[in-house]
């Protein structure tokens, strides 16, 4: 699949490259919120004063991935969340709560479901093509791409497909029970612990390569509970031989280290058995964590290929580079492989 255009809101400056090369944002706090642009460029004034925050995003970053790819429409849309609108889900929970179950509003329940994102990008488009969700906790992302493969056989094209999450103070507070997040900060160090991250990235695929293309998904493969770390060494070893690559050919490894040690274990068992001194760069230190972060990890892999340079702030970045992989990893249970080339 060729990727032709982006469009990214995050933690970071990635809709503008340039600002996104020269600086890197670091999070002070146990939450990496993103940088949400002035949406009125986007959208008329009144429509998103009805929008929530999470729909504000997605519409702002599949907007600017078809206008950098200089078309109005697409073919398909699909987006792919985890957790959906949660701020609209709390809200109307709260009420449920604060009314006693009576005289509800159905807005907040409407837009609390978890294709309001892509439902919104389709009637500003006037898009009636095909248009569908993918939930999947932590494989959502993966499964988009896999539907969008499925799709451009059929020869559907362009396809327009999204990752998108939020981060709330609700939910930040819920998954905090379970020591997912850091509890905060101690004598100006981070406490053990991965950081709550969020973000909206889109981008446009094709079969055919066009003109410009940014780069190129070779292979994508999913792994779900593996017996130990040995099997997921094996299952990336697999996944490479089955593209007729080898580790010594990957020329970055975009890992998914949050900064927990006890977590971060494995991927280091990973690098130093597979791919012993190789580059690699943590990419949830950019974004946080959350479920589809693998799609932000997809946008940094395609601007790397497409710049050829490094960020002022990754260091040991060697070029050319050619290929790409990406281990996106929630926990022990989901880990996926994505392999990237240059066009």
């Amino acid at each position: 699949m060729y990727i032709h255009s982006t469009g990214n809101i995050s933690p970071q400056h990635s809709l503008d490259s340039d600002a996104f090369f020269l600086n890197q944002i670091t999070s002070s706090s146990n939450a990496f919120k993103a940088i949400e642009p002035n949406y009125d460029s986007f959208v008329d004034s009144k429509m998103i004063r009805r929008m929530s925050r999470i729909v504000k995003m997605g519409v702002a970053a599949a907007l600017t991935c078809l206008r950098n790819a200089g078309i109005e429409n697409s073919s398909a849309i699909l987006t792919a969340t985890a957790y959906g609108c949660l701020e609209d889900s709390s809200s109307f929970l709260r009420k449920m709560i604060e009314f006693e179950e009576k005289m509800l509003s159905p807005t907040a329940f409407i837009q609390s479901t978890h294709n309001t994102v892509g439902a919104q990008i389709a009637l500003l488009l006037k898009c009636h093509q095909y248009n569908n969700t993918i939930v999947h906790r932590s494989f959502s992302f993966e499964n988009a791409l896999i539907e969008t493969s499925l799709l451009l056989e059929e020869g559907v094209r362009p396809i327009l497909v999204g990752a998108i999450d939020e981060i709330t103070n609700d939910r930040h507070a819920i998954l905090s029970r379970f020591g997912l997040y850091k509890p905060g900060w101690k004598n100006g160090q981070p406490v053990s612990g991965n950081i709550a991250g969020e973000g909206a990235a889109f981008f446009l695929m094709d079969k055919e390569p066009g003109y410009h293309p940014l780069a190129l998904i070779r292979d994508l493969r999913i792994l779900y509970k593996p017996e130990n770390n040995e099997a997921v060494n094996t299952e990336m070893i697999d996944f490479l031989k089955s593209n007729q690559m080898s580790p010594k050919e990957i020329d970055l490894v975009l890992s998914s280290h949050t900064g927990n040690p006890q977590m971060d274990a494995p991927d280091e068992k990973l690098l130093q058995t597979v791919f012993p001194g190789k580059s690699f760069f943590p990419f949830k230190s950019l974004c946080g964590d959350f479920p589809t972060a693998s799609g932000f990890a997809l946008w940094l892999a395609v601007h790397l290929l497409k710049e050829q340079k490094p960020p002022s702030w990754m260091k040991g970045l060697i070029l050319p580079l050619k290929h790409i992989i990406i281990h996106h990893r929630d926990g022990n249970t989901h880990h996926s492989f994505i392999l990237i080339s240059s066009c």
